[in-house]
C-alpha cells in the first residue's frame, strides 16, 4: 500500500511539475499578448483605424489602411512567387531525391531558414533596389518570397512523406506516369499539410519588418501600385513606436495589435489543417 501511495505522490509531482513549466514557458507569451491588447485596443476599435491612412500629428482620424492593404499586396505577391516553386521542389524532393543535389538542396533551405532576415533584406536590396535606384513594393514581396521558399519546400516534404506507399503503388500500378501519381493522387493527400506550410510562411513574411526597410520602405499614402513605395504593418509599428507623439505610439500598438490577430488567426488555421493531416495519415 505505502509502494502505491509513492508511485501516486512521484505521479502527482511530476505531473504538477509539467504544468508548472508549461505554465513558465506561456507566462511571456501571456504578458506580451496581454500589454499588447491593453495598449492596442483604444486605437483597434476606432473604424477610421482601418478605413483612413496615416495623418498629421494632432490631427485625429489618423488609420492604417494603406499599411494594412500594403501587407495584403506584399504577402500576396510573395505567396505567389513562393509557394508555387515551394510546393513543387518539396514534390521533387520526396519523389525523386536521391543522389547529392537534393541533399544540397535540403541543406541549403534548412541553412536559409535560420538566416536573419535582415541579410535577406540587404540581398535584395542589392539585386532589386540599388542597380535600379528606387524602392518598390515588388522588391519587398521578393525579400519576403525568399523568406518563404525554404518554409513551404520543407514542410511540402514533410507533409508528402506522411502519405501512404500504397496510394502511389496503386497509381503506377494503373499504370500512371510518376509525375502524374505526384500530382493527382499524392499532392490531394497531402494537401492540409502542404496549407499548414503555406500558411506558416505566410504568418512569418506577414510580420517582417527588416526586409522591408531595404525595399518597400514605406509610404504615408494609400498605393495598391507594386512598382512604387508601399508601407505594411511592421513599417508602421517601427517608424511610429519610436516617436514621441502619444498618437502615433498609440497606432503603432493598434497595428502591433492588428498585426498579432492576423498571426493568430493564420497559426490557428495552420493547426487545424496539421491536426486534419494527422488524422488522415493515421487513418491510412
Amino acid at each position: 500500500m505505502s509502494r502505491n501511495r509513492r508511485r501516486l505522490f512521484f505521479s502527482a509531482a511530476a505531473r504538477g511539475g509539467v504544468w508548472l513549466m508549461a505554465a513558465i514557458a506561456l507566462l511571456p507569451l501571456a504578458l506580451v499578448l496581454l500589454h499588447t491588447v491593453t495598449n492596442g485596443l483604444p486605437a483597434a476599435l476606432s473604424i477610421n483605424f482601418y478605413t483612413h491612412v496615416e495623418r498629421p500629428v494632432g490631427i485625429p482620424g489618423a488609420g492604417v489602411s494603406h499599411a494594412l492593404m500594403g501587407t495584403l499586396v506584399m504577402v500576396g505577391i510573395a505567396s505567389l512567387l513562393a509557394i508555387p516553386v515551394g510546393v513543387v521542389g518539396g514534390i521533387h524532393l520526396i519523389e525523386y531525391g536521391g543522389g547529392q543535389l537534393p541533399r544540397g538542396i535540403r541543406l541549403a533551405a534548412d541553412v536559409l531558414v535560420g538566416t536573419p532576415s535582415i541579410a535577406v533584406g540587404l540581398f535584395v536590396y542589392a539585386i532589386a533596389v540599388a542597380p535600379f535606384h528606387h524602392f518598390s513594393a515588388l522588391s519587398g514581396a521578393i525579400a519576403l518570397a525568399v523568406l518563404m521558399l525554404p518554409i513551404v519546400l520543407r514542410t511540402t516534404e514533410s507533409a508528402i512523406g506522411l502519405v501512404s506507399n500504397g496510394i502511389r503503388e496503386a497509381g503506377l500500378a494503373l499504370g500512371l506516369p510518376r509525375w502524374r501519381v505526384a500530382l493527382q493522387l499524392i499532392l490531394p493527400a497531402a494537401a492540409p499539410g502542404v496549407v499548414t506550410g503555406c500558411l506558416l510562411a505566410v504568418a512569418r513574411a506577414a510580420g517582417e519588418t527588416a526586409p522591408l526597410l531595404f525595399t518597400s520602405f514605406g509610404n504615408r499614402f494609400f498605393n495598391l501600385d507594386p512598382t512604387r513605395a508601399m508601407s505594411a504593418l511592421p513599417l508602421i509599428v517601427y517608424h511610429d513606436a519610436l516617436t514621441p507623439y502619444e498618437d502615433l505610439v498609440r497606432q503603432a500598438w493598434g497595428a502591433a495589435l492588428l498585426l498579432v490577430a492576423l498571426t493568430l488567426f493564420t497559426n490557428v488555421l495552420s493547426r487545424l489543417a496539421l491536426r486534419r493531416q494527422i488524422a488522415l495519415a493515421g487513418g491510412q
